[in-house]
């Protein structure tokens, strides 16, 4: 235990500054002179000394549907085969305790990849139309 060492690097010393010529001294690692160089000196968040910046440049027209967007994962039916019995209830809650979706704001789809070989009820999930055909030539139900 006593032979353990740090790294080389891995220990500095502080710098400290503006304490004489030993340390960063006189101008403190800003340079000669200035905007920078000044206290309370330098620009504002994207500024480019004059040039009409980037913020401005760019066109901001039109309606972003991001903040009210809603991610759904998808689930196959081969999934639902394995993970379920005959007369269970699929719902968003039940795909989240068996673990076929994951995470907090989120939907699910169940599309028809695969087969279903069990009756199972969907409850207050999205359905590909295709997906419905096959749930109910399985004999299963959709709430």
């Amino acid at each position: 235990m006593g032979q353990i060492k740090a790294p080389f690097g891995a220990n500095t010393k502080k710098t400290i500054v503006g304490r004489g010529a030993s340390s960063k001294g006189r101008t403190c690692g800003r340079g000669n002179n200035g905007q920078n160089a000044r206290s309370g000196g330098g620009v504002r968040p994207g500024f480019e000394g004059g040039q009409m910046p980037l913020y401005r440049r760019l066109a901001r027209r039109g309606f972003s549907n991001y903040p009210f967007k809603q991610d759904f994962e998808v689930v196959s039916l081969d999934a639902v085969s394995e993970k379920y019995e005959d007369g269970e209830v699929v719902s968003l809650d039940s795909l989240k305790d068996k673990g076929l979706v994951k995470g907090y704001d989120i939907q699910a789809k169940v599309l028809a990849n695969g087969e279903l070989t069990k009756k199972v009820v969907f409850e207050g999930l999205k359905i590909s139309a295709t997906a419905i055909e096959k749930i109910k030539a399985a004999g299963g139900e959709i709430r």
